[in-house]
Formats: C-alpha cells, sequence, structure tokens
C-alpha cells in the first residue's frame, strides 16, 4: 500500500459529553466532497487520548462505515501499553481500516530497543499497513533515523511515518537510509511543502478539517510539477495553520469549525479547555483575512 496527498487528522465532535455521530458523519462527507486524499480518525486531533476504549472503537467503526472505501482510512491504534496497542491494531485490521497509525509510547521514554521492539510486537498483531508517528513534544521519545531504517528493513507492515519533528535534517536523514519508496507524511502542517521537497509523500493534516480543498490542491500540485502553484498555496495556508497553533491542538480549529457552524459543540474535552476570548479573536481576523465569512 502507498500513501500520498493530503490525510486529514479529523476531529471527533462531542455532543453532550459524547461522540456526536451525525456531526461526525457530515465531516467525513465534506471532507470526501473537497477531495482529500484521506482519513486519519483518532489521532491527536481527535482527542485519543481521552477517548474511552469503547469510544475509540466506536469513531474508528464511524469513518470506516462513512468513508465507504472512497477514500483510505489509516486508523489511530497506538498506544503507550504495547498490549493495548496490539489490541486495537487486531481491532482495526477486523474492522477494515486500510492501515493503522502508531504514536510512539508517551511517557514511558523506552529506549530505541524498546521502540523497535514495541513496533515489532504490533507488526506480528495483524497484518495491516503501519505508519509510525513521531511526535517527540508529545511523547518525550524520538525514533532515531537508525531506528526507523531499522524498522522499514525487519518489519513486514511498516510502510511510512508521519514525522513531526520539524526537524528537515531528520526526515532527509530517514528518506536517504529508507529509500525514495518509503512514505514519509508530513505531522506539522507548516512543514509539508518543504518536506514534499526533499523526498516527503504528503501529510497528516490538522488545518485541512478546515480547508481540505486546499491542502488537497498543494500535494497535487507539487506531484504534478507546478513547484509555483504549490508554494502559493503554501503561503495562502500559512495563516490558518498559524490559527489552528494558537492554542494546544484541536482546541482552535474545533472552535474554528465551530465557528463556521461544522460542529454544533466546539468545545474539546477536559483537560484541554476552550480558546480564551483573546485567541478566540485572534482566530476571527485571521479567518476572515483568509476569506471565511463568520
Amino acid at each position: 500500500m502507498k500513501l500520498q496527498g493530503a490525510y486529514t487528522a479529523l476531529i471527533t465532535p462531542f455532543r453532550n459529553g459524547k461522540v456526536d455521530e451525525d456531526a461526525f458523519r457530515r465531516h467525513i462527507e465534506t471532507q470526501i466532497n473537497e477531495g482529500i486524499d484521506g482519513l486519519v480518525p483518532c489521532g491527536t486531533t481527535g482527542e485519543s487520548a481521552t477517548l474511552s476504549h469503547e469510544e475509540h472503537r466506536e469513531v474508528i467503526r464511524i469513518c470506516i462505515d462513512q468513508a465507504r472505501g472512497r477514500v483510505p482510512v489509516v486508523a489511530g491504534a497506538g498506544s503507550n501499553n504495547t498490549r493495548e496497542a496490539e489490541d486495537l491494531v487486531r481491532f482495526a485490521h477486523e474492522a477494515g481500516a486500510d492501515a493503522v497509525l502508531l504514536i510512539t509510547p508517551y511517557y514511558n521514554k523506552p529506549s530505541q530497543e524498546g521502540l523497535y521492539a514495541h513496533f515489532k510486537a504490533l507488526d506480528a498483531a495483524a497484518p495491516i499497513p503501519a505508519v509510525l508517528y513521531n511526535v517527540p513534544g508529545r511523547t518525550g521519545v524520538s525514533i532515531d533515523p537508525g531506528t526507523m531504517a531499522r524498522i522499514h528493513k525487519n518489519l513486514n507492515n511498516v510502510i511510512g511515518i508521519k514525522e513531526a519533528t520539524g526537524n528537515l535534517i531528520q526526515v532527509s536523514d530517514i528518506i536517504e537510509q529508507c529509500g525514495e519508496e518509503f512514505t514519509l507524511l508530513s505531522g506539522d502542517d507548516f512543514t509539508v511543502l518543504p518536506i514534499l521537497a526533499v523526498g516527503g509523500k504528503g501529510v497528516i493534516s490538522v488545518v485541512s478539517n478546515i480547508a481540505p480543498r486546499a491542502v488537497h490542491d498543494m500535494c497535487a500540485a507539487w506531484f504534478a510539477g507546478d513547484a509555483a502553484e504549490a508554494k502559493r498555496l503554501h503561503y495562502k495556508l500559512t495563516p490558518l495553520c498559524r490559527a489552528c497553533f494558537l492554542e494546544t491542538n484541536p482546541v482552535p480549529v474545533k472552535t474554528a469549525l465551530g465557528l463556521l457552524g461544522r460542529i454544533e459543540d466546539a468545545a474539546p474535552r477536559l483537560p484541554l479547555a476552550p480558546l480564551v476570548p483573546a485567541n478566540e479573536d485572534k482566530l476571527r481576523t485571521i479567518m476572515r483575512s483568509c476569506g471565511y465569512k463568520l
């Protein structure tokens, strides 16, 4: 399996303390209708850390059902508990996900050998393509390029990595050691175009929750050889990217979707709190400058 282009790290809408299935299905339809290349439920943006195990499975089931095979679904299935992650990988495979997204174990801070052993166990859990997720700013641990190359060489199902270090040297080293066929996706909306330039294949995006067409078009322009158009879209999206990180993700992006009327309840789950008024004012200003009518 090869992944390329713009994949949305989907928000999880809530209502009255529960997953808002209707809003989630509408959001997925909007994404597909606007040309997104793939969907990623139950990632960081989907507040997977505060979903119960049953809610986690419910969100993945809904996404797969609503997508109906029109675009790939890469289901978040990682954990800092290897046995729990094995169960999630098996569930995602049985539910019909096209691939899984596997975050590095957070809080535990395993060594590089521990990371390798963790992903080796998940590789054996089910025959489903896997994309690793490296975001040391959240987890406190990073996959070294050498470890990624070892994983790529020895594990059957690992097809790529979502790189959210913002470190282009690391990105380049991974591609150098794993080869051009390896799927490296940006995990940071600010670095999509630079990562494409050194051999990346696309992005798992936060801002595409708001602007799926623009993120898709930026990636498509690059792969069509139109670097000037890709650069134009990169700079068009940059203010919106900044807005999405005024506070901890996904607080700003959910607020933005609420302002656009795409979800009814924009509040995140505790311990995340709603956007403070001053930052909501900044968000409104940026969105208006980008052409959105609020």
